[in-house]
This record gives structure tokens, sequence and C-alpha cells, in this order.
């Protein structure tokens, strides 16, 4: 397969989730050390970013820069949006918030 062949990663990431990703959107994905993978797309413009999680059959999750939980109902158990997620993915999913934080400002 050629550079040219090659899907672009937004189309990728937008398969495998089954959302709607477009060139538009900040993207990352993130593989856990249980083989589970995570896609996460911050829009411009949008308040909120978009969240994918396998273990959860990719359900949808919205988040934003206050998302990220730790301790709560149970101590020491991070969780963004209800979802219980582990140290390296809220680490990962700190670092896709704060590298599109730009994206969710508003234009002055």
């Amino acid at each position: 397969m050629t550079e040219e062949e090659c899907p672009a990663i937004e189309q990728v990431l937008a398969r495998l989730c089954g959302g709607l990703i477009t060139k538009k959107d900040y993207v990352g994905y993130f593989l856990n050390e249980h083989g589970e993978e995570l896609v996460f797309a911050q829009r411009r413009g949008e308040k909120t970013a978009r969240l994918w999680h396998s273990d959860t059959d990719w359900k949808m999750y919205r988040v934003g820069d206050h998302s990220i939980r730790v301790g709560g109902v149970m101590e020491g158990v991070v969780t963004v949006e209800g979802l219980i997620i582990d140290r390296s993915e809220a680490t990962w999913l700190s670092s896709c918030l704060a590298s599109s934080r730009h994206l969710r400002q508003k234009r002055g």
C-alpha cells in the first residue's frame, strides 16, 4: 500500500469506534495494557470532546477540562463521566484535553 492509498487516521479511528470523526478534529488513540482501545476527538468550537472506550462497546462520553475525577464513591478510583478508567488512561486523556484546549476556547 502506498502513502496515497493509506486512509487518514481520522477515517481509521471513525471506523474503529463508530463515531463521526473528520479531519477537522483533534484526535487521540490509546491502547491500554489489557488490549482495550480508547479514541478521543475534539472539534473546534465545541465545548466538550468525545471519548469512546472499547470496553463499553464504544459508547460515546462527552468530556471536558474538569471531567476526570479521583475518589468519590470508591476511594482512589478514577472516573470520567461515570466511566471507571485506570491511571494510565487518565494521564492520556488529560494530555488529550490539554492539547486540544485551545479548540474549546471561544474566539474573541
